[in-house]
């Protein structure tokens, strides 16, 4: 048995246990076909073909971003501080990936 043998042999393993996906509960996969938008993915087990698909996970959970602490002075100048949290969750798998480069950076505000 040549090295040619165990190369394609080590090749074909790593494509089989590539096909095989698992999907959490709190969790969507957006599958793309050759780039183009395929499906969502529920939860559980499942299989994509590892050359032609790829599966981007979102996290579909609430999730928090912290706004920086901000003074304000009100019309009878007393000086206010005010912090926030902003929290979001996604609904739309599928917008979140295709519609938006990255949806969490696009959530967060600019210091």
């Amino acid at each position: 048995m040549g090295l040619l043998f165990w190369t394609v042999a080590i090749v074909v393993i790593i494509l089989v246990f590539s096909t095989f996906r698992v999907v959490n509960q709190y969790e969507r996969g957006v599958v793309l076909t050759l780039g183009r938008f395929a499906g969502i993915k529920e939860a559980g087990f499942r299989i994509i073909i590892p050359i032609f698909q790829r599966m981007i996970k979102v996290d579909i959970r609430t999730n928090t971003i912290d706004i920086p602490k901000q003074e304000v002075i009100t019309k009878d100048n007393v000086t206010v501080n005010v912090d926030a949290v902003v929290y979001f969750r996604v609904l739309d798998a599928e917008k979140a990936i295709l519609e938006t480069t990255n949806y969490i950076y696009a959530t967060k505000t600019r210091k």
